[in-house]
């Protein structure tokens, strides 16, 4: 274990806005910078404010697979990263560097846009993609989907909502929240999924996670609080019970909740080879 993850385990499990901040000063001074001239920023996919994503990589003519990614932030806060700004970055950058076009979206927030407007984004970025991808070197026909925490529960809730579509190539799913009637109730879910139990049911994505026939990759941090725990021992449940088999899963031994995908691109970066492997595994070659 690197000195770093030794200095986040030592933050323990306890989430907070203290841990938050600790955890990314940690990782912000080992991130190398983005080469700006590779990046197109602030690209629109859609007509709201938030209807924004930085696309890193890509060469004319390419067409390479398309690595989107979600950020966290509880459903109510987060962003894809401005210039100079190590997170999320970090990212984009990381798909660059393996060759493939990095998409880094950010998308409408709770409390003014509640459920399912996380996995409306999402499927209008992917038509986008679908239509504009090869303009900027991706492959349109390979495209795979990173959440993290609320980045998470809004992918697996665009393969509940919507109709898969087919360019999809594989999704992976960190430390997010599928089972919402058996969630622990706190601010940040009552302000994207509200308060009606009645609800809850419809706006789980166990069902979809369990039977859809893409490639799937979960991990779960060794320090994630409790409910990302149980989310996660869940989700592989209710896949292997639906598909006989266990869904390619990896538990993050030393992380917290967010510092896996803090330390993508890095010179202590364990995570970014496993989903590169994935990857290239559910892509194929090119």
């Amino acid at each position: 274990m690197s000195a770093v993850l030794d200095r986040a385990r030592a933050l323990g499990a306890t989430f907070s806005p203290a841990l938050v901040e600790q955890s990314m000063a940690l990782y912000a001074a080992i991130q190398p910078a983005v080469d700006e001239a590779s990046v197109r920023r602030d690209v629109a996919y859609g007509p709201d404010p938030r209807h924004l994503a930085n696309l890193f990589g890509g060469t004319a003519g390419g067409r390479a697979p398309i690595v989107v990614f979600l950020h966290g932030g509880g459903f109510v806060s987060g962003d894809r990263g401005t210039a100079g700004a190590p997170f999320y970055n970090n990212i984009g950058g990381w798909a660059a560097q393996q060759g493939w076009l990095g998409v880094v979206a950010s998308y409408r927030l709770a409390p003014a846009h509640g459920w399912p407007a996380g996995a409306d984004d999402l499927a209008r970025l992917v038509a986008w993609l679908a239509e504009n991808g090869a303009d900027h070197g991706g492959d349109p026909d390979r495209i795979v989907l990173i959440g993290q925490s609320a980045g998470a529960a809004h992918v697996a809730s665009f393969l509940a909502v919507h109709r898969q579509p087919t360019n999809l190539s594989s999704v992976i799913l960190l430390s997010g929240l599928y089972d919402i009637a058996r969630a622990e109730r706190n601010h940040f879910q009552e302000a994207y999924y509200g308060t009606d139990p009645a609800r809850f049911p419809q706006q789980s994505s166990l069902d979809a996670i369990a039977r859809t026939t893409l490639p799937l990759l979960l991990t779960v941090a060794e320090n994630d609080p409790p409910d990302f725990q149980r989310q996660a021992a869940w989700a592989v449940a209710a896949r292997a019970e639906a598909q006989a088999a266990w869904p390619e899963f990896h538990r993050l031994a030393g992380h917290n909740h967010i510092t896996p995908v803090l330390e993508i691109g890095s010179d202590e970066d364990e995570l970014g080879p496993i989903l590169a492997d994935f990857i290239r595994r559910t892509t194929g070659p090119g």
